[in-house]
């Protein structure tokens, strides 16, 4: 038999505030950083002379391989310890951001910024950040560390977009590129608390369950599944508001302010709402949790959709459902740890990410195609209703169990 939780080394108590500063640190730079390509758009497309959808799609296929590499950096973090793996990805994310500066040919671009930092914020992103921090920490910790990780996103973009702002206004977008690609680097340092790497086996120790071990048990367990589909109405929500948000808001006759403000909320109160995730993972019944966080949702945006469209209404509604933006980190992957172990969890709950991945792109081009063929996006809004009820009766059945040993074949 082999420990399904597939503990790591303790950590020890002198360690654990730097591990989960760093930790949090990182997701901050990740998500910070990945989160300014949006300000480059007009001024580049002007000084390149390509239109808006080139430099859209380039960013479209970006969060796209994020999607899809995610599986892969997380069983290789799985496998060498995730400090190698975001160590790589900064490096990664400069040399594909320096390279998005430099070129003027708009397929060399989207090679750059699609193909390359798509892989790259993957490997520094957060799945391979929060199974290390999983992997390092005593489970009555597992969940604080995972909201302090997520709320520490939320932070990264609070306070990395506006500084990108400034420095494409003082210095030039180009100027401000070279400075995003140096700050990639800053994760380097900050990376190296995060020693997860597994150890050798020991002489005669038991035999240890492998990758595709893991996921075939994955693979064949329902839960797995109401996972994954539930973080791809995940996905859906926050993509679709993210990007469409501010167009609705215009669309009701309200000023632009309100749209940029409505974000900025989004934001801040989902570090309320993702650290409050966390510190109820490690107490209360995850599955519970996340039944309330997708109900909840569905309630607020019903109850968004009839009343009156003003200022107040709009910055109400988006600090409540900043709340409950990503507060469904924390269950998801303390419900991955609990169910599937910690050996492989980067691995699979990177194939959960994935899910939330396609939900984004679904989210995304289904609001915009919605709207071009209504001139509204009250269909949106209704099937986000309804994607809330469905992920809310998928986490019914999730098994929320305390761990059990995982039976190694010989």
């Amino acid at each position: 038999m082999s420990g399904a939780t597939g503990a790591a080394a303790p950590v020890p108590k002198v360690a654990i505030g730097l591990l989960l500063a760093c930790g949090v640190l990182v997701a901050a730079m990740a998500m910070g950083l990945r989160q300014t390509f949006g300000l480059f758009l007009a001024p580049m497309t002007a000084a390149r002379d390509w239109g808006a959808a080139d430099y859209s799609f380039a960013i479209a296929l970006q969060v796209l391989i994020n999607g899809v590499t995610q599986p892969l950096w997380g069983q290789l973090a799985d496998r060498i310890g995730g400090r190698r793996v975001i160590m790589l990805g900064a490096a990664l994310q400069a040399a594909g951001v320096l390279g998005m500066a430099l070129t003027e040919n708009l397929l060399v671009f989207t090679a750059f910024a699609g193909l390359v930092v798509g892989a790259a914020v993957s490997a520094a992103g957060m799945p391979v950040i929060m199974a290390s921090l999983t992997r390092l920490l005593p489970e009555r910790l597992r969940g604080r560390a995972t909201g302090l990780g997520t709320a520490g996103s939320s932070f990264g973009q609070f306070l990395v977009v506006p500084l990108a702002h400034l420095a494409i206004s003082g210095f030039g977008w180009q100027v401000a590129l070279f400075i995003v690609a140096a700050s990639a680097l800053v994760m380097i340092p900050l990376a190296l608390p995060l020693n997860d790497a597994p150890a050798p086996p020991a002489a005669g120790a038991v035999a240890e369950e492998t990758a595709r071990q893991a996921l075939r048990r994955a693979f064949a367990t329902p839960s797995f599944w109401f996972l994954f589909f539930g973080f791809y109405v995940c996905g859906l929500h926050v993509s679709f508001m993210g990007i469409h948000l501010p167009g609705f808001v215009a669309s009701c006759h309200l000023p632009a302010a309100v749209g940029a403000g409505a974000l900025s909320l989004i934001g801040l109160f989902n570090i309320v709402g993702s650290l409050t995730a966390g510190e109820i993972s490690g107490r209360w019944s995850r599955r519970g949790l996340l039944v309330f966080i997708y109900a909840a949702r569905g309630v607020v945006i019903a109850g968004f959709l009839l009343v009156e469209k003003t200022t107040a209404s709009v910055l109400v509604f988006s600090a409540v459902m900043g709340l409950l933006w990503l507060s469904t980190v924390p269950p998801t992957v303390a419900l991955c740890a609990r169910n599937f172990g910690t050996r492989w969890l980067a691995t699979i709950f990177g194939i959960v990410f994935l899910g939330h991945q396609i939900g984004g792109f679904t989210g995304a081009w289904l609001g915009g195609l919605i709207f071009d063929r209504t001139g509204s996006y009250d269909l949106m809004w209704s099937l986000c209703i309804a994607a809330a009820a469905f992920a809310a009766l998928v986490h019914l059945p999730v098994a929320d169990g305390p761990p059990k040993p995982v039976a190694v074949p010989a």
